[in-house]
């Protein structure tokens, strides 16, 4: 057996004396354990909901048609009950579907330990929402500084921390860049309020970040006016906040001003066929079909005003 497979299962030196290597391996796998649902606490602070949807229904008479096929990740606890790792939905899948008993996989392990797995685990669903990333992270973030040989730095902006960050460690395992690592976290800021328009994709990451800087009562004051006025703050009058409030000018009249401006108007395009144009100029290219339009145009203006003066 390798030294590395070793370590990767938690092998000791007595093991590889004293064991066979069927015996080792048997003594590794998970043991499954019918554990009391009634003495399962979900994980403190869980920031993944668990939605009662299709999917949750779909669940829920699988399991009363096959049981449960993955058993849960449970760490026990001092009292003698257990907490879940991995596997919320699941339990209260089972919880609807009137199990008493459920298989869980039941492990020793610390809470730093508990929350890197927990985090992992869920990041595996299908959906998940801003403000579930954002709370996820930076409990993740936090374990990972707790752990000996970890990173020590702070979430701070990787382009303001010269010698790295704890984001950038944990970037290639949750498959983001650091930086939207931080912008997720800096989500944590924002009052509840704000944070379910983000949820709900009416307020984008970008901008809601920059109002994740606003005091509390700032943010008070601007989810009022977006209630009042049914308008939501673009980039650029977010930042226009971020920076009001950075100097101490920015009230409940400031907000007003700024979320009445004039927002940037996208450019219309208008798409034409371009072989349509060659049906009546065949020499038309890719090139100069937009000067050729614009001189057309140009040419009919003219001959319609000329026809206006002559029918006067």
């Amino acid at each position: 057996m390798s030294a590395n497979l070793a370590n990767i299962l938690g092998i000791t030196r007595s093991d590889i004396m004293f064991k066979d290597e069927k015996e080792i391996m048997e003594s590794k796998l998970p043991k499954i354990h019918e554990i009391p649902i009634e003495l399962i606490d979900p994980f403190p602070n869980h920031p993944f909901k668990v939605r009662m949807d299709d999917d949750m229904y779909q669940l829920v008479e699988s399991i009363k048609e096959q049981g449960l096929i993955t058993p849960l990740l449970l760490r026990p606890k001092e009292d003698g009950r257990y907490e879940i790792v991995s596997g919320h939905r699941r339990k209260t899948a089972c919880e609807i579907a009137g199990l008493s008993y459920v298989k869980a996989d039941v492990r020793e392990m610390t809470r730093d330990e508990a929350i890197v797995l927990m985090v992992e685990a869920n990041l595996q669903r299908a959906v998940i929402l801003p403000s579930e990333k954002a709370f996820s992270y930076k409990m993740r973030l936090e374990a990972i500084k707790r752990m000996p040989g970890r990173p020590k730095s702070n979430y701070s902006p990787p382009e303001n921390n010269s010698e790295g960050t704890s984001s950038a460690a944990m970037a290639k395992d949750v498959g983001e860049s650091a930086a939207t690592i931080f912008r997720y976290i800096r989500l944590t800021e924002l009052i509840p309020e704000l944070l379910d328009l983000v949820d709900e994709g009416k307020i984008a990451v970008r901008p809601a970040v920059e109002l994740s800087y606003l005091s509390r009562e700032e943010q008070k004051s601007v989810f009022k006016q977006i209630s009042e006025s049914n308008s939501l703050p673009s980039q650029e009058q977010a930042a226009s906040m971020r920076e009001c409030s950075r100097n101490g000018g920015l009230n409940i009249d400031r907000i007003n001003e700024v979320m009445h401006g004039d927002k940037p108007k996208r450019k219309e395009k208008v798409h034409i066929d371009l072989d349509k144009i060659r049906n009546t100029a065949p020499d038309v290219t890719k090139d100069n079909a937009e000067a050729y339009v614009l001189q057309a145009l140009e040419y009919y203006g003219k001959h319609r005003a000329k026809s206006k003066t002559a029918t006067k």
